[in-house]
């Protein structure tokens, strides 16, 4: 197992139980292999430490060959993959992890997630796939991602290893109240995937307006709203190899008050992004 010592990071660690995850972490959903041997090495380079994937991304490969190629130690990275459904069964989960790692380059992952909750196999049989291989030393973490209030309740309760996260979209206009507390209730970290809902908030006059206010760009000021509330890990992805190092620039200044609930208050209903049938639960209510 890895020791937990890390560089002191450019970017400030949420804090749950003995994890500690990067506040910003880079994620790669829908990146072709050309835009991850391009992105990933410049990103590792602007100081992201966290990278995000998951099997079904079908990247993992070529993020172990950028990560082994950058030099940098491996425990300076935090690096989270997602099982996908079809390997939750216990005759598939744990070589679905030594895949991952096979691919990832590295004997252990920081974090783990349950994918999505769809699937036919009991959660406790998922469960105890992810404290399996805590136990084995191929995961230092666990989680969970796109659960409803509901199964992430059951599934602590089911965990004898703490989950330390769950992952779900949100974004300045899916209000997520419920969720975000209830997770944070239950002790475990947000991770804010979509955070800029596939770039409807680039033409958000509201956002504009704060924007040039603190002399920041638009994904800056979404970015700070999502780190800037307590507990809050978000994903930055960007194929733009000159935006990497604005993405990061977000712990310079503050949001106020009223910034924070202007933003809150884009809210709307009928804003969910992602919801694929037969993988989303019945979600919490988002009403404004």
């Amino acid at each position: 197992m890895a020791p937990n010592n890390r560089e002191e990071p450019a970017v400030p660690d949420v804090h749950v139980g003995n994890a500690a995850i990067p506040s910003i972490g880079y994620g790669t959903y829908g990146m072709s292999g050309a835009d991850i041997y391009r992105v990933v090495p410049e990103a590792l380079r602007a100081g992201f430490r966290h990278i995000d994937t998951a099997q079904i991304y079908r990247n993992e490969g070529e993020i172990g060959d950028c990560i082994a190629a950058s030099g940098i130690p491996r425990r300076d990275l935090f690096l989270t993959t997602k099982v996908w459904v079809s390997h939750y069964g216990s005759q598939h989960f744990e070589a679905s992890v030594d895949e991952s790692l096979r691919k990832l380059r590295t004997d252990y992952v920081d974090l783990l997630l349950l994918h999505w909750p769809g699937s036919d196999v009991p959660l406790p049989e998922q469960i105890e796939g992810l404290n399996t291989v805590v136990r084995a030393g191929k995961v230092r973490h666990i989680g969970v991602s796109n659960f409803n209030r509901g199964l992430m309740t059951e599934a602590v309760r089911l965990s004898a290893a703490p989950l330390v996260t769950n992952q779900f979209e949100y974004h300045p206009y899916l209000n997520q109240s419920l969720l975000v507390k209830s997770t944070l209730q239950a002790g475990l970290a947000v991770t804010a995937y979509c955070g800029m809902a596939v770039g409807r908030v680039f033409k958000e006059p509201a956002l504009e307006r704060i924007a040039a206010r603190h002399d920041k760009t638009i994904a800056q000021i979404v970015l700070r709203w999502l780190v800037q509330q307590h507990g809050t890990v978000a994903l930055s992805r960007t194929t733009r190899v000159d935006r990497l190092a604005e993405n990061l620039a977000v712990f310079d200044f503050e949001l106020d008050r009223a910034d924070m609930a202007a933003i809150h208050a884009l809210a709307t209903a009928n804003s969910r992004i992602v919801d694929p049938p037969g993988l989303a639960p019945q979600w919490d209510s988002t009403a404004p």
